[in-house]
C-alpha cells in the first residue's frame, strides 16, 4: 500500500474505482483531517461532526464507485463540497448554524440551532426571525444574484460549473457573485445582520 502514497488524487480515485481499496485508503488518510476540521468548526459538536464525516466518505465511496466522480485534478475540493453541501442540509434539518451579529467572538459569529434551546422563548423566536429575514434578502436580490448565491453557497459549485450553466464567463459569474455579497451587506444593515463571504 506505501508505494500509492506518492500517487495524484485522482490516480487514486481511478484505482478505487477499478476495485482496488488500498488506493481508497490513502485517499481517507490524506484528507480526512481536513474535511473533519472543516465540519467541526461550523458544527461546534464532535458527535455530529464526526456523523457527517462519515457522511461525506460513504457519498465519495458510493459515487466514485457508480462512476458519478469527473477528474479535475481536484479531489480535495470535491470532497469539501460534499461536506459543505452535508452541513446545510443539517443547517436545513435544524442542527446547523447560520452566521448572524452579536454573538459571542469566542463563537465567531456562529449560532449552533441545538444550543438554541437553552435560550428564552423570545431569544429563540428572535433567532427564527432571522433566519426569515435571511431568506427574504435572498429574494430581493437580482435573479442572475440569486442564482449565483444558490449554486454558490448552497449547491456547492465552483465557479467554473456557474459559468458552464449560466453560459456566461468566469469573470462574469465573480461579477455577479461579488455584487450579489454587496447587496446583501447593504439590504442586511438594516437588520443587523452579518452576511460572511
Amino acid at each position: 500500500m506505501h508505494t500509492y502514497h506518492l500517487e495524484a488524487d485522482d490516480v487514486l480515485v481511478r484505482l478505487y474505482e477499478e476495485g482496488n481499496d488500498a488506493a481508497f485508503d490513502v485517499l481517507l488518510e490524506r484528507h480526512q483531517q481536513r474535511v473533519f476540521n472543516y465540519i467541526l468548526g461550523l458544527i461546534h459538536n464532535e458527535d455530529e461532526a464526526n456523523d457527517l464525516f462519515q457522511e461525506v466518505f460513504v457519498k465519495a465511496i458510493t459515487r466514485i464507485r457508480s462512476h458519478r466522480y469527473v477528474e479535475s485534478g481536484r479531489f480535495g475540493s470535491w470532497l469539501m463540497r460534499i461536506a459543505h453541501n452535508l452541513v446545510i442540509d443539517s443547517f436545513r434539518q435544524g442542527r446547523g448554524v447560520v452566521t448572524v451579529s452579536g454573538d459571542t467572538p469566542e463563537g465567531a459569529g456562529l449560532l449552533n440551532k441545538a444550543r438554541l434551546m437553552d435560550h428564552s422563548v423570545d431569544q429563540m423566536m428572535a433567532t427564527e426571525q432571522t433566519f426569515a429575514d435571511l431568506e427574504a434578502l435572498m429574494q430581493r436580490l437580482p435573479k442572475p444574484q440569486q442564482e449565483i448565491v444558490q449554486m454558490r453557497m448552497f449547491q456547492g459549485m465552483s465557479f467554473k460549473e456557474i459559468a458552464a450553466q449560466c453560459n456566461c464567463s468566469i469573470n462574469t459569474a465573480l461579477g455577479r457573485m461579488r455584487y450579489a455579497i454587496l447587496n446583501l451587506r447593504k439590504m442586511a444593515a438594516s437588520y443587523d445582520l452579518t452576511i460572511a463571504e
